[in-house]
């Protein structure tokens, strides 16, 4: 049974490659990649991360990998079009892997379509899928001026106006 979170590690006694939805998930049956079947009881929040270490009951540590899947990037030169794919795909909720020059999301055609109507190529491929954490997500973070991690402020009991 895989139950904690634990520090990376490079030296680790096995490894679990899920894809992002199952990443998603606290509790969860599979196996690991030599096969050997494995539970997940972890805490309900944020999704594992590529490269995340986890802990089973016997003290083992295992890594995640995120696995290969069917993604479809959105790809332009020009930053306003690539922000407005960025903004109308959040609009629905999609989560969105950001990278250089690139939107990438879950192969859907609903949104394909959308993304071929605002303007942007769009390329479907498979690989591994690491969405933005979200604004809110337990551990966010900025970038200050100087590079640097800046903590995020989170206001719990501001007021609705």
């Amino acid at each position: 049974m895989l139950d904690a979170r634990t520090p990376a590690s490079p030296a680790v006694d096995g490894e679990l490659l899920l894809p992002f939805e199952l990443r998603r998930r606290s509790r969860l049956l599979t196996k690991l990649t030599d096969g050997t079947p494995v539970g997940l009881m972890l805490d309900r929040g944020a999704p594992l991360r590529d490269g995340e270490c986890l802990r089973s009951t016997d003290g083992r540590r295992y890594r995640v990998r995120a696995a290969d899947e069917d993604v479809m990037d959105a790809r332009c030169d020009e930053p306003t079009l690539l922000a407005r794919v960025a903004y109308h795909l959040g609009n629905r909720h999609a989560p969105l892997q950001i990278g250089d020059g690139f939107v990438r999301f879950a192969a859907d055609e609903v949104l394909a379509t959308m993304v071929r109507g605002l303007g942007a190529a769009l390329v479907s491929t498979r690989a591994p899928f690491e969405p933005e954490p979200g604004a809110y997500a337990a551990g966010a973070h900025t970038h200050g001026a100087d590079g640097h991690h800046a903590p995020v402020i989170h206001d719990h009991h501001r007021s609705a106006r």
